[in-house]
């Protein structure tokens, strides 16, 4: 299943302390490219998931059009990864754990679907969703103790 190899991608950022989110974009039943979140390695806001992995897809393939690929990630996209999403004409996104404060895959409005854009896609919500959400709870709580634990050392 290809949301496993996101999830794979997803515990490759976690490795460098990054938040845990991967993608792997699928073309013909095979992946042409993978990418995981690099923010805080690379010190770039758009070092996204999803960002990544269309950018290496877009070399793989030699364009920028990805009609009919199908992007899995573990975290519903952001308004930034939506837009990228869309100007890539990527046929289908599926995803793993909503995302409440940024969802823009149905969560807090639909941009993949939205019938004013020149672009929809396709949205499967949900798959593997326990794990992917059970990752990154795990990794903010390792955060938050991590954090109070320093405080009280400091006290």
């Amino acid at each position: 299943m290809f949301m496993r190899e996101a999830i794979k991608e997803a515990k490759n950022a976690e490795n460098l302390n990054e938040v845990p989110i991967g993608a792997v974009i699928v073309l013909d039943g095979k992946i042409i490219s993978r990418g995981f979140n690099l923010r805080e390695s690379e010190q770039n806001a758009v070092a996204h998931a999803e960002l990544l992995a269309i950018e290496r897809a877009c070399e793989k393939m030699g364009t920028w059009r990805l009609e009919e690929a199908v992007l899995y990630v573990t975290l519903e996209p952001c308004p930034m990864c939506s837009g990228a999403i869309l100007l890539s004409r990527i046929k289908k996104v599926v995803y793993g754990a909503p995302d409440p404060k940024a969802g823009c895959a149905g969560t807090l409005m639909n941009l993949l679907q939205d019938e004013r854009f020149n672009h929809q896609c396709e949205v499967t919500s949900g798959v593997l969703q326990k794990e992917c959400s059970d990752m990154l709870s795990l990794f903010f709580r390792r955060i938050r103790e991590k954090k109070k634990a320093e405080k009280r050392k400091n006290e």
